[in-house]
């Protein structure tokens, strides 16, 4: 193949640079994608700007990005799966297949995991990708490339609803109005929950909640104790939330969100803020609120597929900023600044 292959390459703390690279060949069980869309999560931003997250540092060039989606260029040995000229989203996480965690369907937590850029594995931020093919899943034709892009944060929120217990009629609590407390917010919708409950800082965020299908929004003013939105929180849904997901990564909101819930209900934390959180521990023991971990997802692709194609979830509303492959770097200085929700990288090459 004599295409290009412009790829968004890291090589250090703050040095992203578009570079030619070889078109990747795909090896047994994998595909060649000439990739389409891809968004810009915050932790790509994070190894941008700081060069490492917790235990994952940038220790040698990698490639960004892994919410993405493209079409099938051509397939590996063995593959019999996807057809060349499929338009498939991409599962980011290939886990070994192999581990007990994985025989028991819960391959999300595999201690031998390739995730897309996250050190020291590459990412998809390219015109070429190569991908296992178990993990790409055909997009219905109504289903755009953005939207194919979308189901990895959606993924993160359905998961997460599904860790804190979601069901027909359940009142929810989702603190944080970013991609994914908005993809949890539209996936407890689509589960049968009666209210969904959102908070933020942003008020600007909070407009979009609810344009999205929140009930009711709450603003964090500065100099309310998590005590006092806790039971701002019980009055605006007329009872205590019956579960929660938390996605915004601030103490404030942990402590919150442990005071508001029912007494015996599930408390999913997904958002990722400091290393170590203070938290109402005997509010926690004395009315049984079980605080369950929610690491990225597992089993949800095909469910997120069939929810957006069907019509069911609109996750459309979060895309608000487009930049060419070519305009990477103004695509990152727009998701640090915070503007908007998502940010998203045409990575096609144009026609002259």
């Amino acid at each position: 193949m004599t295409d290009s292959n412009l790829s968004a390459v890291l090589f250090e703390k703050g040095d992203l640079r578009l570079v030619e690279r070889p078109v990747p060949e795909p090896g047994p069980g994998e595909v060649q994608l000439s990739m389409r869309s891809v968004g810009i999560c915050g932790s790509d931003v994070k190894y941008w700007t700081t060069g490492a997250i917790g235990p994952f540092v940038v220790k040698e060039p990698m490639l960004l990005g892994h919410e993405c989606s493209g079409v099938v260029t051509k397939l590996g040995p063995g593959v019999t799966g996807l057809e060349v000229g499929d338009r498939v989203a991409i599962e980011p996480g290939v886990p070994c297949r192999r581990c007990e965690l994985c025989k028991e369907g819960r391959y999300n937590l595999c201690p031998h995991v390739f995730f897309l850029a996250t050190p020291p594995d590459s990412g998809a931020l390219a015109r070429f990708h190569v991908h296992a093919a178990d993990f790409c899943y055909r997009l219905p034709q109504q289903v755009s490339f953005e939207e194919g892009a979308l189901m990895e944060p959606l993924s993160v929120g359905l998961h997460a609803c599904r860790r804190a217990g979601v069901t027909m009629g359940s009142k929810v609590l989702v603190c944080g109005a970013g991609p994914i407390g908005l993809s949890a917010l539209v996936s407890a919708k689509a589960m049968g929950a009666s209210d969904v409950i959102v908070t933020d800082i942003s008020a600007e965020r909070l407009e979009l909640a609810g344009r999205m299908g929140a009930s009711h929004t709450v603003c964090l003013d500065a100099g309310r104790t998590p005590a006092e939105v806790a039971q701002h929180v019980r009055e605006t849904l007329g009872a205590p939330p019956d579960c929660a997901v938390e996605a915004s990564g601030a103490q404030l909101s942990v402590q919150m969100a442990i005071r508001a819930l029912k007494p015996g209900s599930a408390f999913a934390v997904v958002g990722h803020g400091p290393d170590d959180v203070n938290i109402p521990i005997v509010e926690a023991i004395a009315r049984e609120i079980d605080i369950r971990g929610t690491f990225r997802y597992v089993n949800t692709w095909p469910t997120a597929v069939e929810m957006v194609a069907s019509g069911a979830i609109d996750v459309k509303p979060m895309v608000t900023h487009r930049f060419p492959l070519e305009d990477t770097l103004d695509a990152f200085l727009t998701a640090r600044s915070g503007k908007g929700v998502k940010v998203i990288i045409d990575c096609e090459k144009k026609e002259a």
